[in-house]
């Protein structure tokens, strides 16, 4: 693969003089050549002509058709959906292609495109969508029932393999009513197949140190004739849909398993009773999980906040998008410094609450909050003079950091990795500062990309040992022209550079 023709084909800056030549460049090659994939970021590119795109289409097919599709710049007249599915599907989706390419799509022998069609119920026919619900193919039906509106999830929530139900369960689409039967299995005639029953006799329990090499199960596999294992999962998967009835979820806090209870903890609209007992659950990952849900009242959580034995409990009440005030100002108040550290990572916090982070004595909690957008120059640099190279990237990541700062953070004796890759991605950063960056491997990747970075520096790492970094080179608006000129030249086959090729860098 050629980086720096991935690079150049991306590049918004390649004159329309050059687009051209390296498009007969990728045509003259051939779909088997090691620049094969730049027909593909070449069709993405906005100003591809009608002929080049048609060109290119003609001899790399599929994979470009779809990326053109996906665009709305392929005419259905140049495509056969029984020869290119994919292309076809994409259209579909954009809405120009005929409704009878669903039901060739419906038919296709490769499942993986029946699939994918399933996946798109909003845009197809009563009579493809039957046909798709009758699919051989459990997991053609499964991908129809996650994506199907209410009245279909409720016919499907009925088919005989437990697997379709499972994902009638996931979907959120699905009614209320149907999810509770799915939870209780009343009103639902039982399931006939799992896939667990599709593959081994039963009774069957999977070996969790199973070795065999063409086996697929899950863990937990289980099935004596009533799908056990499969119905656990779509009571999990009941209990995670925030459609489920809150009070027929609720009989669930107290299940023996901790998967359910997990999954529970998480549902927004349980009585406050039921979120007070999974507040006094024993695993730490269920009252985290339950920490962050929007349904929990005041009460509970004030429980949950006085939970010191567990830091991811109190790093997901800190993380709330709702956190009472009262609550933030008594978080940046604990004396566990792990507390006001987790509070610190918010970008929403009141400006008092926001100061007095960042003039915490603790240099984590500084760190965090050194990042916050409306921290002052002042408060910035005496954060720096504190704590030095502790604080320097949480610097480097403030949106409101000047120009001449960053400048000065890149300029230290041994500036953190962290740092220089936050300044190499700031949009504040001056050449100077970027060419510190170039030091470290991922800052390099970044700062490659930018139109700031002196020209010398810029084609230095066109020949970087990260590919990376080559293309994001190659792709840099600064690019001269004449540098993408000879990049070009050098790659064009002697017959279709006409007059010889000049030589290309690196």
């Amino acid at each position: 693969m050629d980086h720096l023709l991935l690079g150049l084909a991306a590049n918004p800056a390649l004159p329309s003089a050059l687009l051209g030549r390296l498009v007969d460049c990728v045509i003259e090659s051939g779909p088997d050549s090691v620049i094969a994939e730049v027909a593909v970021v070449l069709a993405e590119r906005p100003d591809l002509g009608p002929a080049h795109a048609a060109a290119l289409t003609a001899v790399y097919g599929e994979k470009v058709a779809v990326c053109l599709a996906e665009r709305g710049r392929l005419d259905t007249a140049d495509v056969d959906p029984a020869v290119w599915p994919l292309a076809a599907l994409a259209l579909l989706r954009h809405g120009t292609a005929p409704p009878a390419w669903a039901r060739v799509l419906a038919a296709a022998p490769d499942a993986l495109h029946r699939r994918l069609l399933a996946a798109e119920p909003a845009v197809l026919s009563a009579e493809v969508v039957d046909l798709l619900a009758a699919d051989p193919d459990i997991d053609v039906v499964a991908e129809l029932a996650l994506e199907a509106g209410p009245e279909l999830a409720a016919r499907l929530a009925r088919h005989p393999h437990a697997e379709v139900r499972l994902a009638v369960a996931h979907n959120r689409a699905t009614p209320p009513p149907v999810l509770r039967a799915l939870l209780t299995g009343e009103g639902l005639p039982a399931a006939r197949a799992c896939l667990v029953c599709d593959q081994e006799p039963v009774p069957f329990s999977h070996d969790p140190q199973c070795g065999r090499a063409d086996c697929d199960l899950p863990a937990d596999a289980a099935c004596d004739g009533t799908h056990q294992s499969t119905g656990h999962r779509i009571r999990r998967a009941a209990l995670g849909n925030p459609a489920t009835p809150g009070e027929a979820a609720a009989h669930f806090a107290d299940s023996p398993s901790v998967l359910l209870r997990w999954s529970l903890a998480g549902h927004p609209d349980l009585p406050q009773t039921a979120y007070a007992r999974l507040a006094a659950d024993p695993v730490p990952g269920i009252r985290m999980e339950l920490a962050g849900n929007p349904g929990v009242g005041s009460a509970v959580l004030g429980v949950l906040f006085a939970d010191t034995a567990s830091h991811e409990v109190l790093r997901s009440v800190a993380h709330r998008a709702d956190l009472p005030p009262e609550v933030v100002a008594g978080l940046a108040r604990s004396p566990q410094a792990g507390v006001r550290r987790f509070l610190a990572q918010r970008r929403d916090l009141p400006d008092a609450v926001r100061e007095a982070l960042a003039g915490d004595p603790d240099a984590g909690v500084a760190a965090r909050a050194a990042a916050h957008p409306g921290l002052s120059e002042a408060r910035l640099r005496s954060l720096l003079d504190r704590f030095g190279d502790q604080v320097a990237a949480g610097i480097a990541a403030n949106p409101d950091a000047p120009a001449a700062l960053l400048e000065e953070l890149a300029g230290r004796p041994h500036p953190p990795r962290k740092a220089l890759r936050a300044i190499a991605a700031h949009p504040r950063a001056t050449a100077r500062a970027l060419c510190a960056c170039l030091a470290d491997g991922r800052a390099r990747r970044l700062a490659a990309g930018r139109p700031e970075l002196p020209v010398p520096d810029l084609l230095r790492l066109l020949t970087d040992r990260d590919w990376r970094v080559v293309e994001a080179a190659a792709a840099n608006p600064a690019l001269p022209a004449g540098v993408m000129a000879d990049l070009v030249a050098g790659a064009v086959p002697a017959e279709v550079a006409g007059d010889g090729a000049a030589p290309g860098v690196g």
